[in-house]
């Protein structure tokens, strides 16, 4: 396929020959050619391009009046110098001399006239097609050129189907890096690829994120322009307006009106201007004519530092320019070089007829006017850009030394062919004035760019270096202290389509651009994390963070703790109940056979009292960090103690009852209670019932610890799950209608003897009882944090001392403080009472 596609080529290069050298054969400028033992091209502008000839199917006449570009002229005579320069060498081409033909490239015509000739065959102008390729010997063995991407894509191509060396001095775009389409070129200019990424970080360093683009309508504007959009995101950035400048522009003309009136609407400080030296001059042409000021620049690596654009009348008002620049390199001895030659002797030109136009690409009629004084001054741009001239010279002449076997110290003057020194020049790594000189895979030079900003501030135009590139990978070093704004108070100026939000406010993109948005604050239990400024993050479950965070903090977790002064009042009031029963406990021991502790139950007052103990014992497990065995116990513990002090309450009331009441009524009830023990019968299967119910709790709804979040956005609250679960509710249940049914019975016997008349105490107890769980309902209701505890605590705590206070504590008062009153007789008389009255009734 290679074969077939080479072929192809050539025959479209053969008839493209006939054509270019059908003229007639004229004697070149010697300036221009040099013989030797192998030959050098250079392409270089010499002359300005005509635009009115530019899209002419044919040759144009380079050498005309008033078109002299002393840019290309440097470049010119920095390849000569450095021939000069490598033929006196006795190290790196001993015994061998190049030579070179220069060819004026002021057009794309004369391009690819040039092209066709270097590749001619020695002595002809006639391009054979071989079938063997790599056998295939032109009259040069490398060319150096052209200046523009434009000019590089049309001799790239020509050049790589004989895979003779093309190394350009100021072709920068990226496409020139495939290798599948240009096989044969390199360059010593940086990629555009480097630059786009230098030209974004750039913008980022200063925060501007709404730019305009503005390139050329040429491969490199073209291509700079795709580049910058395509990675622009990715730096944050959105791109406000673009737009190019048409090859055919000028100053004026209703496509140039209509692009100032855009930049000027869009409120896009920063304009990118990725554009070729010559279009870049009518665009501020156009921009000075329009007034539009106040403006930062960012120029790319075509004009940055070029004198074209810097005089133009005017250009001073635009604004700050900042830019890209090649880092500027001197090449000793060159202006010593070119004022020598201005003062030689040459011979006159001589006329080019017009029939002899091919010849014409190789005549510079100012160039023989110069003097020491009227010569082009070598300015900073031109010297960076004939540096990489030098460079690329050196660079084929390394290739020749290592292909000719010059480190022996003379070389051999062997056939060279293009393919040949192609892969000797990809090879190449050596120093030039302390500068190292190699290229990458793709042919690209391992170099690095300045930043540099335009001064102002003296008589004259001159530029600041503020910063540099490094690679690999790129970054900016930038001295902002260098940099003189053209705002007021020296302040950066902004390019941003909406400010920045606060702290904690997240971004909401209104439009099409991630640039424009407004500012909304993050909710509670989220964070504006600095990598995602679109959306709220949100926090762990062991996280908070308030309204409008930047961060998250850790939750403070919570719990009933031992040390707090609520704790140690219930602590403290529990443990003296405790206290109040256990000496009650003993108090009734010692008066076991006293009236008043017989009618209060008997032996049935050591199981009421016990199970008010072993209440008052579970809410110890109230206290501290909750665990398994502590939500397991303290609830069920409490209920089923509880059950067993509400059945004893309601059987020994119910007890009383049937003694008074129903004993001569009923006698055959009474007696059947008295012997099946019916008290202690009520008892057992009330308790067993709640037994079974709290089991069925501990299986079925397991009481667990857990570690709470939704209550409370910044605690954890540690407690257990009974209050939650159906057991709990269904043993609440329980005691909730034994209490009914100990009130009923108590209320049974309110016309009983005074000594047994006990309903007074027993109705404040469950009264007590039934607003101690009203208010704990109520709370927990409302209230779900780390004190809620507390407040299950003091239910438990108020209905045993309830229970324990209404019954307990007026028998106990009886025994110590109204002994009268725990007699016998006391009791008979009371009964003897209670019987009269019923006798009357």
């Amino acid at each position: 396929m290679l074969l077939q596609a080479a072929l192809l080529v050539g025959l479209q290069l053969s008839i493209s020959c006939c054509w270019a050298f059908s003229c007639q054969a004229t004697e070149f400028s010697p300036d221009f050619s040099l013989p030797g033992d192998y030959l050098l091209a250079g392409l270089f502008p010499l002359h300005a391009e005509c635009l009115q000839v530019r899209r002419r199917p044919k040759v144009t006449l380079c050498d005309r009046p008033d078109s002299f570009n002393g840019h290309g002229y440097h470049l010119l005579q920095a390849m000569r110098f450095g021939i000069e320069e490598i033929n006196n060498s006795t190290t790196l081409l001993p015994n061998i001399t190049l030579g070179y033909e220069l060819y004026d490239v002021c057009s794309e015509s004369a391009n690819v006239y040039a092209t066709l000739s270097v590749l001619s065959l020695p002595g002809t102008n006639h391009i054979e097609i071989q079938r063997s390729l790599p056998h295939y010997s032109p009259k040069v063995v490398a060319v150096i050129g052209p200046d523009t991407t434009t000019r590089a894509a049309t001799t790239a191509p020509l050049l790589g189907s004989f895979l003779v060396p093309l190394i350009s001095y100021g072709a920068s775009s990226m496409m020139l890096s495939e290798k599948w389409r240009f096989p044969s070129f390199l360059r010593t200019i940086p990629s555009d690829k480097h630059q786009v990424e230098v030209i974004l970080l750039l913008l980022q360093k200063f925060g501007w994120v709404w730019i305009s683009l503005v390139g050329s309508d040429d491969d490199y504007g073209m291509l700079g322009l795709r580049a910058l959009e395509d990675q622009a995101t990715h730096y944050g950035i959105c791109i406000a307006f673009k737009d190019t400048v048409p090859s055919f522009a000028h100053v004026g003309n209703e496509k140039m009106q209509r692009m100032m009136c855009h930049l000027a609407q869009v409120r896009a400080t920063v304009v990118v201007v990725f554009s070729s030296r010559q279009l870049a001059r009518v665009f501020f042409e156009s921009v000075i004519l329009t007034n539009l000021t106040g403006k930062v620049w960012i120029a790319s690596e075509a004009w940055a530092i070029s004198r074209h654009i810097t005089e133009v009348p005017g250009i001073r008002g635009i604004g700050m320019v900042l830019g890209v620049a090649i880092q500027k390199k001197l090449i000793t001895g060159l202006k010593e070089f070119e004022e020598a030659y201005a003062q030689a002797d040459k011979e006159a030109p001589r006329p080019c007829s017009e029939d002899s136009w091919c010849s014409s690409n190789q005549l510079c009629t100012d160039c023989h006017a110069f003097s020491a004084h009227t010569m082009p001054k070598l300015e900073a741009f031109s010297m960076s850009s004939a540096y990489n001239t030098y460079q690329a010279v050196y660079a084929v002449a390394h290739g020749l030394h290592q292909l000719l076997g010059c480190a022996s110290g003379a070389c051999s003057r062997s056939q060279v062919y293009p393919w040949q020194l192609l892969e000797q020049i990809r090879k190449v790594n050596f120093l030039l004035h302390n500068d190292t000189v190699t290229f990458d895979n793709n042919g690209d030079p391992i170099s690095n760019y300045n930043i540099i900003a335009w001064d102002w501030s003296g008589p004259s135009w001159t530029f600041r270096v503020i910063g540099s590139s490094t690679r690999s990978p790129v970054q900016l070093d930038i001295n902002k202290t260098k940099i003189q704004w053209h705002g007021k108070n020296n302040q950066v100026p902004e390019s941003v389509c909406s400010s920045n939000c606060l702290e904690g406010y997240r971004r909401v993109v209104v439009g099409f651009h991630h640039c424009c948005f407004e500012c909304v604050p993050c909710e509670n239990g989220t964070f504006l994390n600095k990598s995602d400024l679109y959306s709220c993050q949100p926090c762990g479950k062991e996280e908070w963070a308030p309204e409008r965070s930047q961060t998250c903090f850790p939750r403070t977790v919570v719990f009933l703790t031992w040390h707090e002064h609520i704790s140690w009042v219930l602590l403290a009031a529990n443990t003296l109940l405790l206290l109040l029963v256990v000496g009650t406990a003993g108090l009734f021991a010692w008066h076991i056979d006293t009236p008043v502790v017989r009618s209060a139950g008997g032996r049935l007052c050591f199981l009421m009292l016990a199970s008010l103990a072993v209440g008052s014992c579970s809410l110890y497990g109230f206290f501290g960090e909750p665990t398994l065995p502590t939500c397991l116990l303290r609830q069920a513990l409490f209920s089923l103690s509880f059950t067993i002090f509400l059945s004893c309450l309601t059987v020994r009331s119910f007890q009383l009852v049937i003694i008074f009441k129903f004993s001569t009524k009923v006698p055959t009830f009474y007696h059947a209670w008295v012997r099946n023990h019916g008290a202690g019968l009520c008892v057992t299967i009330s308790s067993v019932a709640q037994l079974l119910i709290c089991l069925t709790w501990l299986v079925v709804w397991t009481p667990l610890p857990t570690r709470e979040y939704q209550r409370f956005p910044q605690l954890v609250v540690l407690e257990c799950t009974e209050t939650n679960s159906r057991g709990f509710m269904l043993a609440f249940a329980y005691n909730g209608l034994l209490s009914v049914s100990a009130f009923a019975c108590s209320y049974l016997g309110k016309d009983l003897p005074e000594n047994y008349n006990e309903a007074k105490c027993v109705t404040f107890s469950l009264l007590l009882n039934l607003v101690s769980w009203i208010s704990f309902f109520t709370v927990a209701s409302v209230y779900q944090g780390q004190y809620l505890s507390a407040v299950n605590v003091f239910a438990v705590l108020s209905s045993l001392s309830g229970g324990f206070g209404g019954y307990f504590l007026p028998k106990c008062y009886v025994i110590l403080r109204r002994p009268d009153l725990n007699r016998t007789e006391h009791f008979q008389a009371s009964i003897q009472e209670y019987t009269r009255r019923g006798g009357s009734t």
